[in-house]
């Protein structure tokens, strides 16, 4: 089983979940180490993308999940 393979069924909550972090890592770093004026946004709304990006990696992992018919009990 491949990584591809995790990662096609629920391929848009993934995808969101990287935009995430990537945009709310962009954020956070540039709310630090930037010299500019309104620093606090930048911080603010790096540590939401990345609060956000924690809720789409579990619905991501939470549908990825795999139970066998058998177990259900539906039988």
């Amino acid at each position: 089983m491949g990584p591809l393979r995790l990662l096609a069924r629920c391929a848009v909550f993934a995808l969101v979940a990287l935009l995430c972090d990537f945009a709310g890592l962009i954020f956070l770093l540039l709310g630090i180490f930037a010299p500019i004026s309104s620093w606090d946004f930048f911080v603010y709304v790096g540590a939401l993308l990345l609060a956000f990006s924690l809720l789409f990696w579990t619905l991501w992992y939470t549908f990825n999940i795999e139970v066998p018919f058998g177990e259900l009990g539906l039988s």
